[in-house]
C-alpha cells in the first residue's frame, strides 16, 4: 500500500491543476476529480523501514486528511473462491474467509490492547511434527521428484514465510531435492566511479568481498544457484507488454552462459517462453552509504515466497511458515 503522502502530494497537485479553469476547484479533494482507491487495511499495509506500529499506522491512507472525505465501499461477495467449486468445498471456503474477516476485525481473541493470543483451528495446523518444513514441502509439493516436470505442477503451488531468511531456507532444500545439475551464477559488483569525487571517501572500505555480501529487498543475491525445472520469480520489470512483470513466476527450461530460458507459469501470458538476461540495478535503500551496482539475473527461486511477495498470486494449494522466532 502507498504511503499517505503519495495520496496528499496527488491530491494538491490536481487541486493547482484544476484550479487554473475554476477557483473553487481548489476547495475540493483532487480538484474535484472522482478517485477510487482499492486496497485493504487488514492485508498489507504501508511498508515503513525499522518503523514501529505508530509510525505504520500513520503512514496509512485513514491517517491522512483525505480519509474525511473518502466514502467506503465494501464487498460481500468473494466470487473468486466460490465460482466452480464443489458444495463442501464452498461452505469450507466461507467457514475460513468468515474467520479470515473476524481476525483482520481484531475479534478473534477477546478485547485487547494490540496484543492477544488467538488461537488457530487445528485442521491449518501441523500437529506434533518433529520437522514442519519437511511436512510443509509434503504438503505443497507431493512426490516432487516425480512431478517437477509436469508443466503445470508449479503453477498454483507455493510455500509461504514471514522472512527472507526463512524463504532462503526452504528454497535451498527444496532445489537439493530436484535432480539435475546444478548450475551457480555470480554478480559482478561494483562501485560507482563518481563515488570517489567524495570528500573522505575510501574505496579500500569496500572491498567485493564486502559489496557481494549486501542483501538487499528487490535486488537478486550475488551467487544465484538454479537448476532446470526449478520455479523462479522476477524481481523487476522487464518487459510488461509480454507480462514479464515484477513477481510474475516461471520455470527455468535452459541455462546458459549469458541467458536463461524459461517459461511463465502464472498471469495471463501462461506457456510463453522468454530469455532472461542479466541486467545492471543500483539499489536505491537509503540505509547504504554509497552507491553501487550489481549484474546479476533478476530472478530468484520461488518454492517458498515471502507473504508480500504472495499478494496478486493465484494459488490453490499453499501452506504457510510461521516459526515463533519469525
Amino acid at each position: 500500500m502507498v504511503h499517505r503522502h503519495g495520496f496528499e502530494a496527488f491530491d494538491k497537485s490536481l487541486k493547482d491543476i484544476l484550479s487554473s479553469d475554476d477557483s473553487s476547484n481548489c476547495q475540493q479533494p483532487f480538484g474535484g476529480k472522482t478517485i477510487v482507491f482499492g486496497g485493504d487495511f487488514r492485508q498489507i499495509l504501508p511498508v515503513i523501514p525499522s518503523g514501529s506500529r505508530q509510525d505504520i499506522v500513520n503512514a496509512s491512507l485513514s491517517s491522512s486528511y483525505i480519509w474525511n472525505n473518502c466514502k467506503v465501499l465494501r464487498l460481500a461477495k468473494n466470487v473468486r473462491l466460490t465460482v466452480g467449486g464443489e458444495l463442501h468445498d464452498v461452505e469450507q471456503t466461507k467457514v475460513f474467509a468468515q474467520w479470515l474477516l473476524d481476525l483482520g476485525e481484531g475479534n478473534i481473541g477477546g478485547s485487547n490492547d494490540g496484543e492477544a493470543i488467538i488461537e488457530i483451528p487445528d485442521d491449518l495446523l501441523i500437529m506434533d511434527s518433529h520437522d514442519p518444513i519437511s511436512d510443509l514441502i509434503d504438503f505443497v509439493y507431493p512426490s516432487i521428484i516425480q512431478n517437477f516436470s509436469v508443466a503445470t505442477f508449479f503453477q498454483e503451488r507455493a510455500i509461504l514465510a514471514p522472512t527472507n531468511e526463512v524463504v532462503d531456507e526452504i528454497n535451498d532444500r527444496l532445489l537439493s531435492l530436484i535432480p539435475g545439475d546444478e548450475k551457480e551464477y555470480l554478480s559482478s559488483d561494483s562501485i560507482y566511479e563518481s563515488e570517489n569525487l567524495q570528500e573522505g571517501f575510501d574505496q579500500r572500505l569496500y572491498s567485493p568481498d564486502v559489496l557481494n555480501g549486501l542483501k538487499i529487498s528487490g535486488l537478486p543475491h550475488h551467487r544465484l544457484v538454479l537448476k532446470v525445472g526449478v520455479p523462479v520469480m522476477l524481481l523487476r520489470n522487464i518487459d510488461q507488454r509480454n507480462g514479464l512483470c515484477n513477481g510474475t513466476r516461471l520455470k527455468v527450461l535452459m541455462l546458459g552462459s549469458r541467458v536463461i530460458e524459461a517459461e511463465v507459469i502464472s498471469g495471463s501470458n501462461i506457456g510463453k517462453r522468454t530469455f532472461i538476461p542479466r541486467i545492471a540495478l543500483t539499489p536505491s535503500d537509503k540505509k547504504i552509504p554509497f552507491k553501487f551496482k550489481r549484474r546479476q539475473f533478476l530472478i530468484a527461486v520461488c518454492f517458498a515466497m515471502t507473504i508480500n511477495k504472495s499478494q496478486g498470486q493465484s494459488l490453490s494449494k499453499l501452506k504457510a511458515e510461521m516459526d515463533s522466532n519469525s
